[in-house]
């Protein structure tokens, strides 16, 4: 860590321990615990942040390079925009801002306030993009921007949420129409995408309507790629000596509930080696970045094993919110 970011750190724990009130004698080691959560949550935020940027920078390059200015649409969000551009002329960079109103309302109820403010700066990076930078146009062969537009619109999509955020909002209305319906996410995502593809359409013509649906395979597969995908959990397994701080911190801060194993290690004898409590836990993808902060701050040596799950039936974690 850079001296002065260090030294600004200890200022802002120091002010905490004197209006917290902590004694004298615990007040040096309080001050490391506090500096050393506050250089995670910062590092941690600007990998978040460099993923946002990178994803706003791709999917403008996506837009304006590929499917602007050949008339092009693609599906969520930034497809329904596409259409009401292209019947109102309105501009894209509006549109994307005012069509996600809706879409960040609800991030807000369902998954948490944080999110819902990561995904407006996003959405509202994209749209100063879409306005001010010239991207060069790239081709004019519908084949290749078909297929390269959303691509690079995929890829800014897929990084925008790797960074916590979403820069298209139907992802949200999946998740929780998920949650009220018996449908899996990219169900719901499917028959969105069907609907803004018919009314292309009706409005452009069959042929744009055929070359945007190649644009939304494409660029759902680069997000795939990405991610793995938005409607996959992850089943996450921690060993950790500080397995209580963990579990407390996953069912108080992060309201989930998970499974203690009672785990033997096989490579001491030791005592305090051999029995090992083992936490299961299943988590979405979009909590993955904040998973990853809270556990750094508890234990940064801890195994933990992640594996992908692509749907769950029964338990709670589809009802309750992603706070």
């Amino acid at each position: 860590m850079i001296p002065f970011i260090k030294k600004v750190l200890t200022k802002i724990a120091n002010k905490r321990i004197k209006s917290s009130g902590v004694l004298i004698d615990d007040q040096k080691n309080e001050v490391g615990s506090i500096v050393r959560n506050l250089e995670i949550e910062l590092s941690h935020g600007l990998k978040e942040t460099l993923y946002m940027v990178i994803g706003v920078i791709s999917a403008g390059f996506g837009l304006k390079g590929f499917l602007l200015p050949n008339n092009f649409i693609d599906g969520g969000v930034t497809g329904m925009s596409l259409l009401i551009q292209n019947m109102t002329g309105i501009s894209l960079s509006i549109l994307l801002i005012v069509v996600n109103i809706p879409f960040l309302a609800l991030a807000m109820q369902t998954i948490s306030v944080k999110f819902a403010l990561k995904s407006v700066v996003a959405i509202t990076l994209l749209a100063l993009v879409v306005h001010f930078v010239d991207y060069p146009i790239v081709t004019e062969d519908k084949l290749l921007i078909s297929i390269f537009g959303g691509f690079f619109l995929g890829f800014g999509i897929g990084m925008a949420m790797r960074g916590g955020s979403v820069i298209d909002g139907t992802e949200v209305l999946a998740i929780y129409l998920s949650r009220k319906l018996s449908l899996t996410i990219g169900d719901v995502l499917l028959v969105i995408n069907i609907l803004i593809f018919s009314v292309g359409a009706y409005i452009l013509s069959v042929e744009t309507a055929l070359y945007a649906i190649l644009t939304y395979l494409s660029a759902a597969k680069t997000i795939d790629y990405v991610i793995d995908g938005v409607e996959e959990y992850i089943g996450v397994t921690i060993i950790s000596k500080q397995h209580e701080d963990i579990r407390l911190m996953l069912t108080e801060k992060m309201r989930r509930a998970c499974t203690i194993y009672a785990g033997k290690g096989g490579y001491k004898t030791g005592k305090d080696e051999y029995n090992k409590p083992i936490i299961f836990i299943i988590i979405t993808r979009l909590e993955l970045a904040r998973f990853e902060t809270e556990i750094d701050k508890i234990d940064q040596d801890a195994f933990i094993i992640m594996n992908v799950v692509k749907d769950l039936k029964g338990g709670m974690i589809k009802r309750k919110p992603l706070k």
